[in-house]
């Protein structure tokens, strides 16, 4: 099998426990858990995120498909930036329970969109699901 395939398998498989885990947390801060505080729950999304990222520039070059070039790329950037500042809000930054909530549920709405434009190659995201033009 081609190097393609196995880093498109790493970048998908690494998307998948990156949102597991970010689900997991999600519940784990909105039940108030210790839990949280353990190291393999404070290191094993570092660890995840960084094969997500590295196999994201990896399929960017190989692809010669890049962000602020192509549209749907440029829309994953900033979809994914915006995830990770509401992810850092509803994990560690919100000032109250309520507050983390929210940012908790945006952060995967915006991470369906992140989903949904990968999908598609189609920065309107789940929108291009609708058809038209």
């Amino acid at each position: 099998m081609s190097a393609f395939f196995w880093i498109k398998s790493i970048h998908v498989g690494s998307v998948g426990l990156s949102i597991a885990g970010f689900i997991a947390r999600g519940v784990l801060m909105l039940r108030g858990s210790a839990l949280l505080e353990a190291r393999f729950v404070r290191v094993a999304p570092h660890v995840v995120d960084t094969a997500l990222l590295a196999s994201a520039v990896w399929l960017a070059w190989f692809l010669h498909q890049y962000p602020f070039v192509d549209g749907w790329i440029t829309a994953k950037v900033l979809g994914l930036l915006a995830y990770i500042a509401l992810g850092m809000i509803a994990l560690r930054r919100g000032r109250s329970l309520r507050v983390r909530a929210v940012a908790f549920a945006a952060a995967l709405a915006t991470v369906a969109y992140v989903v949904t434009v990968a999908l598609t190659h189609d920065p309107r995201g789940p929108l291009a699901l609708l058809g038209g033009a």
